[in-house]
């Protein structure tokens, strides 16, 4: 596993296997490295939507360019969530954070990122999927979406990426209800759940 800093920079201490960590935006690339060293391992990356479409915008998008034989996990909670809820690339229209306090203004910063849409318009073949874990009917849809990705891996078939659309409470200054609300009513919308592409 290989974590970068941000929100996932913690999350050796609850699954326990081999971890490295990387620096800011960098987890593709050092996923690679031990990918192309131990082939016969699962190599997964953890990243949020700050760390990996905004800091490490070039890692991903060269990884699943070369189709990488990795598995990357992204979580989109529309912040950065563990540095105090700024805007991120994939923060929504007029959404209030701690630097677009006004709201995203699209007309300056343009419309939210759709990594997934992103990565699937390359050439190379590769699994890409967007899931959501606010219900548990869709927790066991992600589950399988995760499984797909490594049994890809396992394969050697393609790079794959698994984006889960989550919650941010308390950076979105809402209970943990009105945060499903919200992504339920605001973001699925926008980030339509489902496979975006998958191998030939």
């Amino acid at each position: 596993g290989v974590s970068p800093v941000g929100c996932s920079v913690l999350l050796y201490n609850y699954i326990d296997i081999d971890w490295q960590e990387a620096a800011h935006g960098r987890a593709p690339a050092v996923a690679t490295a031990i990918k192309r060293l131990l082939p016969d391992k699962f190599v997964f990356t953890y990243q949020g939507d700050g760390d990996m479409i905004s800091i490490g915008t070039g890692e991903i998008t060269h990884a699943a360019a070369r189709g990488e034989n990795i598995t990357v996990i992204f979580l989109n909670n529309t912040n950065y969530g563990m540095t105090g809820g700024q805007m991120a690339p994939t923060t929504m229209p007029n959404q209030k954070t701690t630097t677009s306090p006004f709201g995203r203004d699209v007309k300056e910063v343009g419309m939210p990122i759709k990594m997934a849409e992103l990565l699937a318009s390359l050439q190379t073949p590769g699994y890409i999927t967007r899931q959501t874990v606010i219900k548990p009917k869709y927790i066991t849809k992600a589950k399988k979406a995760i499984k797909q990705a490594f049994l890809h891996q396992m394969e050697g078939r393609c790079f794959s990426l698994v984006e889960v659309v989550s919650t941010c409470p308390t950076n979105w200054g809402m209970t943990p209800l009105e945060a499903v609300k919200w992504t339920e009513e605001t973001l699925l919308p926008y980030y339509r759940l489902g496979d975006v592409k998958t191998p030939e």
